[in-house]
């Protein structure tokens, strides 16, 4: 769910005991709506993120390491001419407001102190991040907002901030019980959720949908849920909530959450910052993934789907000639029938003695060709059906083989981490004709390999987890030592994992955090059972020609194991 104003301000209180006095070392810019702050303060160094994408707009201390670009964007530079040095002062929430003020003390160019504002709005597809001078003037803004935008309220540089029109709706904690109740008065007879959301500011639709599930249809009982609410507002009793259901997160809140049932647990986070921080580790990696490599994904999804094509058509045509043999069959019967035929026959009508019950059978004929060259006719189809064949199989085993690779490729994609990992994956795809060179100056520039993930098991062993094809075949045919432990999930695309012995011996505790790995880093990761395979490396051969990434082994144990995402992140080496 996107971040409400009554969850944000539990993130705010935390962030104000965490960054008052805090001052500000340097200033990224990772993505194009996303701000990360270095503070330094009296618990240490910290990271805050404020993230103005429409669809997930936040605010919180973050520990996740975001690759920033080369080049740093006007917006970032702005912000580091102003803020870097900046002291926080303050952290103001405008109350049930989805907006958090950032007031700062800093040093202008010349040496004067001076106040500035960074203001996050979490407004969701109008979110924004807006940096404001000592009087509240605009110096410039993520997204600029002018006339033809929005007539109600422009953000532009050098015009006065103004915070968001008002929605018009009651402000439930500044109402008494009897105005609560006044104003949960029901005529019309709507939905207890729905007369929340209606009636008051601040309230979103998942805190309505629990007030009304708790007050069960009850209007004094609705009321009294508003009022309690309220209370626990004023009085700053926040806490995370993560929902899960099956495992997956699907929301979080500051409030324990019962209208769901036992199908989805509702479990109290460390803090706000850790609970959003997990929430959207993967959503963005993903969004990031499809946001950067989208031309790869492009080309490699149409060269698989070109192939798949060309593939089902050679498949139709190998099918065709599969009645080869009966072609030849007539052309022997017409042979041994010439003397009873005469040129102009259209059909012939003969003694089929391929027919076991000893049947007969009608041949067509070309009127304008003689006997002979009827007869001719058929063993040509029989020839090129049978040429056909043997060229059909090796070019359909062919296009099998590219439709694996590319199949591994999109895998691949889904785990390259930042514009090296892509980068990567584009150099392998021109290497193999995939893709273009582009410009002569590019034949010869190659990326600098990238290094494969790496974990350590509970028990202290060293595992390596390929995230491209040409990682894959330089960990298990380069750097592996032939007594290594090699995993790969059976039969669907993943990734090349390593666990390094060292000269040990391989614990069965790392063998199966091993196995999870490989599982969780496949194809299967969906899967609750995924079957990983396991072998010394010196049983992986890689064949002569094969494609990135293709290699073959000769004898394996197999292992049934969960992927286990939470595993992961556990025993991920930073």
């Amino acid at each position: 769910m996107p971040l409400d104003a009554l969850c944000l301000t539990g993130v705010a209180q935390e962030l104000r005991a965490a960054l008052t006095g805090g001052k500000i070392d340097k200033i990224y810019q990772p993505a194009r709506d996303e701000v990360v702050l270095a503070v330094r303060c009296q618990a240490g160094n910290v990271k805050l993120l404020l993230c103005a994408n429409p669809g997930h707009p936040r605010a919180h201390l973050t520990a996740i390491n975001r690759e920033n670009p080369a080049q740093p964007p006007m917006f970032c530079m702005l912000l580091r001419k102003h803020l870097t040095g900046a002291r926080i002062l303050e952290i103001v929430q405008p109350e049930l407001e989805r907006v958090l003020d950032f007031r700062l003390e800093c040093v202008d160019e010349l040496g004067d102190r001076v106040e500035r504002r960074l203001v996050l709005e979490a407004l969701g597809r109008n979110a924004n991040l807006i940096l404001l001078d000592g009087e509240g003037r605009i110096l410039d803004c993520m997204r600029r907002v002018d006339g033809d935008m929005s007539r109600q309220r422009q953000v532009l540089p050098g015009l006065f901030y103004r915070l968001p029109p008002d929605t018009g709706k009651g402000n439930f904690l500044r109402m008494t019980g009897e105005e609560l109740r006044a104003a949960l008065a029901n005529p019309l007879g709507r939905e207890g959720d729905k007369l929340l959301l209606d009636t008051f500011q601040g309230i979103s639709p998942l805190i309505a949908r629990e007030l009304a599930f708790r007050a069960g249809g009850d209007g004094e009982a609705l009321a009294a849920q508003v009022e309690a609410l309220a209370a626990q507002v004023e009085g700053g009793d926040f806490a995370p909530y993560l929902l899960t259901r099956a495992g997956k997160a699907v929301d979080f809140t500051f409030l324990p959450i019962l209208q769901y049932g036992p199908d989805t647990q509702c479990s109290r986070q460390e803090s706000f910052s850790a609970l959003l921080d997990g929430y959207y580790e993967s959503r963005e990696a993903a969004e990031r993934v499809r946001q950067r490599g989208q031309d790869l994904l492009r080309s490699v999804t149409g060269a698989r789907d070109r192939i798949a094509r060309k593939l089902a058509g050679q498949r139709k045509e190998l099918a065709d000639t599969e009645d080869r043999e009966r072609k030849r069959e007539l052309g022997d019967i017409i042979t041994s029938n010439l003397h009873a035929m005469h040129a102009g026959m259209t059909v012939l009508h003969a003694l089929d003695y391929y027919d076991p019950q000893g049947g007969e059978v009608d041949i067509p004929l070309d009127p304008l060709l003689t006997p002979q060259q009827n007869a001719a006719k058929y063993y040509r189809a029989y020839n090129k059906a049978k040429t056909a064949q043997k060229m059909l199989t090796i070019q359909i085993e062919k296009g099998e083989g590219e439709l694996e690779y590319l199949s591994s490729v999109l895998e691949n994609l889904t785990l390259a981490e930042g514009e090296r990992g892509h980068q990567e994956v584009r150099q392998e795809l021109t290497e193999t004709g995939y893709l273009r060179r582009q410009g002569k100056s590019a034949q010869r520039v190659k990326t600098a390999a990238g290094k494969p993930m790496e974990f350590r098991s509970s028990t202290g062993k060293r595992i390596s987890v390929g995230k491209n094809n040409a990682q894959n075949d330089r960990l298990t045919c380069k750097l592996a030592y032939k007594s290594d432990i090699w995993l790969h999930t059976q039969k669907i695309h993943g990734s090349h994992v390593i666990l390094w012995l060292e000269g040990g011996e391989a614990d069965a505790q790392s063998l199966t955090e091993a196995a999870q790995l490989a599982a969780w880093f496949s194809q299967g990761r969906e899967l609750d059972r995924v079957a990983v395979d396991y072998t010394p490396v010196k049983y992986v051969k890689k064949p002569a020609g094969a494609r990135p990434g293709m290699v073959v082994y000769t004898t394996c144990q197999t292992a049934m194991v969960r992927p286990d995402p939470e595993l992961a992140k556990r025993l991920r080496v930073k």
